[in-house]
């Protein structure tokens, strides 16, 4: 009794405990200034005079000297600031839509397809998955599994990166209306689709950039790529000439991998991912930028056999080649969080909630009791939005949970994988988007966003906003005002 009833008590000191721990200097240097003021009134201003006369002139020089070269020495040495210009995302059209009833029969048609597997026992598992999964009607496939059977070929696989990546790229130049030859380097991610020539390349020739642009293909490094393009991005910035431009692009291309037998660990991404693309550019200069990226922190685990095999692209024993999700796969993720979190709490997080996560652990250790609970630092102190990678909808659960997040934080992510499925690295875009279409972005709010990938790896980014968008255009334009709708737990069709 005695501890519920000081609970209320603790909620109402915690306030005043944050405001003394996260202003700690600044409470510490007030009576310090006020003492010092108080001390030279009662010394009076002809013997302070005296005192400073008294001073030697290398104390005064070493005095005015030793700060400034501190100063200058630290601006000239800390990393620059990158900053996000602005995105775009890939816009789907509504003749990719795939409602449930077409994919279901679809994939009912499949089944009479030579050298296809997959039967009526996996439709039905298909069709218990998609009730279950949080996707909507309007999440969209490209054009190639509009036939039957789908179009798996090189030719329909590049005609899908061409009208995503393509599409993503003409939006942001229109808005930013920077000129392709002022951009100095290219990233590009997509795990499962890297021909010859590569993505860059397309780019590159498609809108005649420049012959000594630096350009990376990163593929197989699964949904969290986005967030490593940005990294390297970053790092290329930082050592080029102030102002420079990185272009970074994120997709996924599904036309080759439509997964034709039946294990049912390999039909998931069936059901789950679907067509996307996104498009940002970074600089090392302010002007016109939207947000400044202020951490990535990268989190590997692939050490681990389990791990590495969570995510895994394999052929199933009658030589169907799919992705294959491990049961294991939200546990292994769940770890790799905790260490994610460990690397960015420090970071990120305010004194006051570093503090209690601290003693926490000195209890654990010094008591050796496990009954005492680690502290889960509370990430809302250091963040205004979250932007967590829409996998699915047990990834989403599961980080709500972990990070004792609120539905509304939590409602990009639902909302973009309701409205547009799991687009693998891309996705973090279209849920930062959606914070904006909904207005609820303001000036200096900080994001952060969250992505799980194999390997297995989870990264973050934390950026803070400079200027909202003024409007609600983007790729949800057209629907914003419809969200955030009501997911049941099993959609009935």
């Amino acid at each position: 009794d005695s501890m519920s009833s000081s609970s209320p008590q603790l909620r109402r000191l915690k306030p005043a405990y944050q405001y003394v721990v996260n202003n700690f200097l600044a409470v510490l240097a007030v009576p310090l200034v006020v003492a010092g003021i108080v001390s030279a009134a009662r010394v009076g201003p002809e013997e302070l005079l005296a005192r400073l006369h008294a001073l030697r002139p290398v104390h005064v020089f070493l005095a005015a000297f030793v700060p400034a070269a501190a100063g200058v020495l630290y601006l000239m040495m800390r990393p620059r600031s990158v900053y996000l210009v602005d995105y775009a995302c890939f816009r789907t059209k509504p003749s990719h839509r795939v409602p449930f009833g077409t994919f279901l029969e679809h994939a009912k048609l499949v089944t009479f397809i030579e050298g296809a597997s997959i039967d009526e026992r996996s439709v039905r598992f298909m069709t218990r998955l998609l009730e279950r999964s949080g996707l909507g009607e309007e999440t969209c496939l490209p054009p190639a599994h509009h036939f039957i059977p789908p179009y798996r070929n090189l030719e329909a696989s590049r005609e899908e990166v061409e009208l995503v990546i393509f599409s993503a790229i003409d939006d942001l130049l229109a808005k930013t209306g920077i000129s392709p030859d002022a951009i100095d380097f290219l990233v590009v991610n997509c795990s499962l689709f890297a021909p010859i020539p590569s993505f860059t390349d397309m780019i590159i020739r498609k809108y005649k950039m420049r012959s000594d642009i630096r350009n990376v293909h990163l593929s197989g490094m699964g949904c969290s790529a986005g967030l490593v393009s940005v990294g390297l991005a970053r790092n290329f910035l930082q050592v080029a000439p102030r102002g420079s431009h990185a272009l970074v692009v994120s997709t996924e291309t599904i036309t080759p991998n439509y997964y034709v037998g039946k294990e049912r660990a390999m039909l998931l991404p069936n059901c789950l991912f679907r067509m996307g693309g996104a498009a940002a550019l970074l600089s090392t200069c302010r002007a016109k930028a939207r947000f400044r990226l202020s951490r990535v922190v990268r989190t590997l685990t692939g050490a681990q056999d389990n791990a590495y095999r969570c995510v895994y692209q394999e052929e199933d024993d009658e030589g169907h080649r799919g992705i294959n999700l491990n049961k294991d796969l939200m546990t292994i993720a769940g770890d790799a969080l905790k260490a994610n979190i460990t690397a960015i709490g420090p970071l990120v997080l305010p004194a006051s909630e570093q503090l209690l996560f601290a003693l926490s652990f000195i209890a654990r250790r010094v008591f050796n009791n496990k009954s005492i609970k680690p502290y889960l630092p509370d990430f809302r102190m250091a963040f205004e939005h979250f932007c967590i990678h829409a996998g699915g909808r047990a990834v989403i659960d599961e980080l709500q949970n972990s990070l004792g997040l609120s539905d509304e934080h939590v409602e990009a992510s639902r909302m973009a994988l309701h409205r547009f499925g799991n687009t693998s690295s891309s996705s973090l875009w279209y849920e930062l988007a959606y914070i904006e279409a909904k207005g609820r972005m303001r000036k200096g709010d900080r994001v952060w966003m969250i992505g799980f990938g194999s390997g297995f790896k989870c990264n973050s980014a934390a950026w803070e906003c400079i200027e909202p968008a003024r409007d609600a255009q983007g790729p949800w334009a057209d629907c914003v005002s419809r969200y955030p709708v009501h997911i049941p737990e099993v959609l009935k069709h």
